[in-house]
């Protein structure tokens, strides 16, 4: 179920934010970047463990500086970089343990941070939105 609800909800978030206008600023999925970065780091503080909120807030701060990298540079970066959290998601219990992650969210947040890199991709190659500060490409 996290799977479908993960890969709907990134499409419904793109068409939502296209349609009111919310991905007119290059900032937008940065900022989605940001913010899906931060969970593995609420989880840590919600599971008590300062070992894994150690390692979660390391790999927070490698996502944070690819966004922001990505904003000012090439939102082609912001594209890979959330589909890559998403194949982080898939070998997080692998890497670290951390108690406060529900069960489903490995599977729901992957689909939907592949899903949205994805939905990013699509519009930078329909020129939707501009790769670059000063261009397209």
């Amino acid at each position: 179920m996290g799977y479908v609800v993960g890969s709907l909800l990134s499409v419904v978030v793109t068409v939502f934010a296209r349609t009111v206008g919310l991905d007119r600023d290059r900032a937008f999925y940065p900022t989605v970047l940001i913010v899906v970065a931060h969970y593995y780091d609420l989880f840590a503080v919600m599971g008590g463990t300062t070992h894994a909120l150690l390692i979660e807030s390391s790999v927070m701060t490698a996502f944070v500086i690819l966004a922001v990298v990505g904003f000012k540079r090439n939102l082609w970066l912001v594209a890979a970089a959330l589909a890559g959290h998403g194949v982080f998601d898939f070998f997080h219990s692998g890497i670290v343990t951390n108690a406060g992650v529900p069960e489903w969210w490995p599977s729901f947040c992957m689909s939907y941070d592949v899903g949205a890199g994805g939905c990013l991709a699509w519009l930078l190659l329909r020129d939707k939105i501009a790769a670059r500060v000063n261009g397209k490409a």
